[in-house]
């Protein structure tokens, strides 16, 4: 029906309640940025959280469960491309996403115990002119090669820290770090 916001996922002819807030949306892509998990480990924490009863699928259904549980992170969007650059981290990016969506939602969604995370993209999407989109725009501009603005160039060059997405240590290049910085 249209307006209505899914709070449930069809696998297989089945109906699973799922954890539709936003902030388990977050979790899941968290989760995807990890590194340190493998593919199968992450397309299990992404069922896992999102679906409430996970415990109910069935192994065989898996695959069509996070076929559906793509579905609904993209927003009901199937005919989304994949993009091969990244251009956001939620992680990172939380402290320039959150007052963007605050100023189009109106309040501080962060205090609301639960908003539903379709609810959430659509504010994402209508941020409009702001530090988020002015990020978003050079991350994009940068990915595909394409030659920034003077503007952008000053603003790149003020905040690159910011700009650039930062690459995760593992664990493991984490503690040779430690051990280098302990034997200085």
């Amino acid at each position: 029906m249209i307006g209505q916001l899914p709070e449930a996922l069809e696998v297989n002819g089945f109906s699973y309640k799922i954890n539709s807030d936003y902030r388990i949306a977050l979790l899941i892509f968290q989760a995807y940025d990890d590194d340190e998990l493998t593919v199968e480990e992450k397309h299990m924490t992404c069922l896992n959280c999102l679906y409430t009863d996970f415990d109910m699928l069935k192994r065989k259904d898996y695959s069509t469960a996070l076929e559906r549980a793509i579905w609904f992170l993209d927003g009901g969007d199937i005919s989304k491309k994949s993009v091969n650059a990244k251009i956001i981290d939620w992680t990172q990016d939380e402290k320039i996403i959150f007052p963007a969506v605050n100023r189009v939602a109106g309040f501080e969604v962060r205090a609301i115990r639960y908003l539903h995370w379709w609810t959430f993209l659509g504010y994402f999407s209508e941020t409009g002119e702001g530090l988020l989109s002015t990020v978003l725009s050079i991350r994009s501009k940068k990915a595909k090669g394409k030659a920034l603005d003077k503007y952008e160039q000053s603003i790149y060059r003020e905040h690159r820290e910011l700009i650039d997405i930062k690459h995760k240590l593992s664990s493991e290049e984490q503690a040779e770090i430690d051990f280098v910085n302990s034997l200085l």
